[in-house]
């Protein structure tokens, strides 16, 4: 169910830490953990992908739809790859949040030198280049635990010990951040709720426009289905009714109402308080 990602410079430890944590939570916590390892996306091409900016874009989003493929209730999905770039993990973020599971940072923090040194002990078919390994540190963005996204995070050294047990309880004892209207998604109350609240706005609209041609400016203006007429007490333009129609329209998707034959009634309430 909570959703780990690992960050850090190039052969700073992620994948040594990201197996130290599944080890420890199929161990201790009886957990099911699965991680999602970049490297067995990039496999020998990593150098070529990262070298090649439409080829990284492509290598994030296969990344990204691998984890929501496999976020669950039972399992705890690790993201075992770089994630240094601060709006990928705002993405993932955003993601856990919608399915309501908790979510961390393990920022693995080592020095460049130290990390570079790593990379040349590893066999060669494994290594990163000299150019490809200084670009990712170059664009590499450091998580910020004041950001909601990059909290809570636990950042650690080389030697430092895993803290098993605080990040046990920021996944599984800490409450998930609650779904805001960005990433809740607002179920339309009927299958055709869109078609009529198109219609009925458009409706509503030609109405106005009619009635203004032979009323006295000022007049109320009655609509057919709503029992509160247009008082607006002057003329309005249309560029004025189609802007606050497609305000209303945007607004009334992220909220809409289970009786479409109330959408007359609230856009004339609508107009009235925005143009009266």
């Amino acid at each position: 169910m909570p959703l780990v990602l690992m960050t850090g410079l190039p052969s700073s430890g992620k994948s040594r830490r990201a197996r130290e944590l599944k080890e420890w939570l199929e161990r201790e916590k009886e957990r099911t953990v699965l991680v999602v390892r970049e490297n067995d996306v990039v496999g020998k091409e990593k150098n070529k992908i990262l070298h090649d900016s439409r080829l990284e874009k492509d290598l994030r989003g296969n990344l990204k739809a691998e984890v929501l493929r496999q976020l669950s209730r039972e399992t705890v999905v690790i993201l075992d790859a770089g994630n240094y770039i601060k709006g990928f993990r705002y993405e993932l973020y955003c993601a856990s949040k919608q399915i309501k599971t908790p979510h961390c940072i393990v920022h693995t923090l080592a020095p460049i030198d130290q990390a570079w040194t790593w990379n040349q002990e590893r066999p060669e078919d494994e290594q990163y280049t000299k150019e490809v390994f200084d670009g990712l540190v170059m664009r590499y963005e450091a998580p910020n635990s004041s950001n909601r996204w990059d909290s809570p995070m636990f950042t650690l050294l080389p030697e430092d010990p895993l803290p098993s047990e605080p990040i046990y309880e920021a996944l599984f004892v800490r409450k998930p951040p609650p779904p805001n209207q960005s990433t809740e998604t607002q179920p339309l109350s009927s299958t055709n709720f869109l078609y009529e609240l198109d219609r009925t706005t458009q409706e509503v609209t030609n109405a106005i426009m009619n009635s203004q041609k032979i009323l006295v400016e000022g007049d109320d203006i009655q609509i057919p289905g709503s029992t509160e007429p247009i008082s607006l007490g002057r003329k309005v333009t249309l560029g004025e009714l189609t802007r606050a129609r497609r305000q209303f329209i945007s607004y009334t998707k992220l909220h809409p109402v289970e009786d479409t034959a109330k959408l007359t009634s609230l856009f004339v309430q609508y107009l009235n308080k925005t143009l009266g």
